[in-house]
């Protein structure tokens, strides 16, 4: 149906009357169950499955909550991670009977904050507590969109129930592309903390673990903040610990390269995009959200694609030390910005390297080859910013056409941007397709390549550089019993949501495998 009828209830319900043939007074409560726009034609329309209550009063929550039993006398657990993966599989040892242990290197969800404020105004980067390290991990205050392709694996719509049960709106158990935002996120995550410290379980900030504890090849632990904790391990350290790669590997635990995706930020007006997606020179108008778009290409054998759009949001600086600069986006609930941006990224392999990479630095046996790419990079754009947070930037049409921009467009990125050539230094395996894609999402939408959108360096945390190999049924490491390889740091998930799946997933394999060595 049209927005102004899907977007408000009363016109809702009087649609629902008038076609269904539905006495108004009958008409008790509409729930709205799944919600997408289609603007595919000139004409935007909203699809909705709705629940109508007639003559009966609606349910009194929209989900079966869920019970988390006390575990304080139950044998212990490990989560090495306070991010989607950790704290939901946390919350599912609990639900099976396990005492977790959650240690995070970073700060509480409120803490981090003023560290985030520093970045901005002193351009300074706390190595332990930054957008990727502290309670939350990386989607705590860059984002919190659930949207995933991933289905096969565990019950996304379980994932988003518990969500909703620690605070989050229940409007995402609706529409196709949920999000919690910025804004909203880190009460939702407290509250996730609360239910663990209450249920008997324990969650210790600024505690980084800096080893595992063995007995063999067996994992019985860790150390973290000069304690020992005993118990399996969930590693679910994110995809920015670098440091745990490096130990691992140190350690002859098997990890392996794996194909990223490295490019920019793109940042448009978010008024011209709503004009773009939604056909009309009103741009979105009164009763639609801030337009989301979605491109890819090939180009020269390699993809090419938007990542993670934010809708009236913003860019932010998410490099975890001094040395490098990385950028990320977000977007607060409203999605009410000044700007959309997104990442535009080209697939990297591993054969790709050679041309991208110093020789002194390229070492085609090392599994960490992909991330020493990834520093290698984050730390050239933050000598071309003049050791800064101030981004090296250009505006998009001069970047496809290879001129220098004179002025650049404001911008949501806080730190700052100056006129920089990207054409010329970024490496040509990224920029010469970046710039040929462009053109075609360009020819795809009329507006899209203007000099009004800004192209800022470097997206390069898309996901894993490492994948720390496990067994594909226990999903224990494959060759060291009691860990537990877990989430987007592991390699086996890409957002919020499969992270949070594989978390429930690695937590029911270690409660499984306690329940067998009770019965031995």
């Amino acid at each position: 149906m049209r927005p102004e009828i899907a977007y408000q209830m009363s016109q809702l319900a009087k649609y629902l009357s008038r076609e269904k043939g539905i006495a108004p007074s009958s008409l008790r409560h509409v729930a709205i169950v799944r919600r997408s726009i289609d603007a595919r034609q000139r004409q935007v329309y909203v699809n909705l499955t709705v629940r109508a209550y007639i003559d009966e009063e609606p349910a009194a929550a929209s989900f079966e909550p869920i019970i988390y039993p006390d575990v304080s006398s139950a044998p212990s657990a490990i989560v090495v991670g306070a991010g989607p993966a950790g704290l939901f599989a946390a919350l599912r040892l609990i639900e099976l009977g396990v005492r977790p242990i959650v240690l995070e290197r970073g700060k509480n969800v409120h803490d981090r904050k003023k560290d985030l404020a520093l970045i901005s105004r002193t351009h300074a980067v706390n190595p332990e507590s930054n957008y990727c390290f502290g309670e939350g991990g990386a989607g705590a205050y860059s984002d919190g969109k659930l949207y995933t392709r991933s289905k096969k694996r565990g019950s996304v719509d379980k994932i988003l129930r518990v969500f909703c049960q620690h605070g989050a709106s229940l409007s995402i158990l609706a529409d196709a592309h949920p999000h919690i935002g910025t804004d909203r996120l880190p009460g939702v995550i407290e509250s996730m903390r609360n239910t663990i410290i209450a249920c008997g379980g324990e969650v210790h900030f600024q505690t980084k673990m800096t080893n595992l504890l063995m007995s063999g090849r067996q994992v019985c632990g860790v150390v973290a903040g000069g304690r020992e904790y005993r118990g399996a391990v969930i590693l679910a350290t994110g995809h920015s610990a670098r440091d745990v790669y490096h130990y691992l590997h140190d350690e002859q635990i098997a990890v392996e390269a794996k194909g990223i995706a490295i490019g920019v930020r793109l940042e448009h007006p978010s008024h011209l995009i709503d004009q773009i997606q939604y056909h009309s020179a009103e741009g979105r108008g009164k009763y639609l959200p801030a337009a989301e778009y979605s491109f890819v290409t090939q180009s020269d054998g390699r993809g090419v694609y938007s990542f993670c759009m934010c809708p009236g949001g913003y860019i932010i600086p998410a490099a975890t030390s001094d040395g490098q600069l990385v950028v990320n986006g977000m977007s607060p609930s409203s999605r009410g910005g000044r700007w959309s941006n997104s990442g535009m990224v080209v697939e990297v392999r591993p054969e790709d390297i050679p041309a991208m990479l110093p020789k002194e630095q390229y070492d085609p046996a090392s599994p960490l080859l992909m991330m020493h790419l990834q520093e290698h990079l984050e730390h050239q754009c933050w000598l071309m910013a003049q050791k800064t947070q101030c981004a090296p930037s250009q505006r998009m049409a001069d970047f496809v056409s290879g001129r220098h921009s004179s002025s650049l467009p404001a911008t949501s990125y806080t730190p700052g941007v100056a006129s920089s050539p990207l054409h010329e230094w970024l490496p040509p395996h990224i920029s010469q397709r970046l710039r040929h894609a462009f053109t075609v999402f360009g020819s795809r939408s009329r507006g899209f390549l203007t000099n009004e959108a800004l192209v800022i360096p470097v997206e390069s945390r898309t996901s894993a550089p490492v994948r720390i190999v496990r067994d594909s049924l226990t999903l224990q490491h494959i060759s060291t019993p009691g860990l537990y390889p877990c989430g987007e740091g592991a390699g086996y998930a890409g957002g919020i949501v499969s992270a949070a799946v594989d978390g429930e997933r690695c937590a029911e394999m270690l409660a499984e495998e306690y329940a067998r060595m009770r019965e031995l």
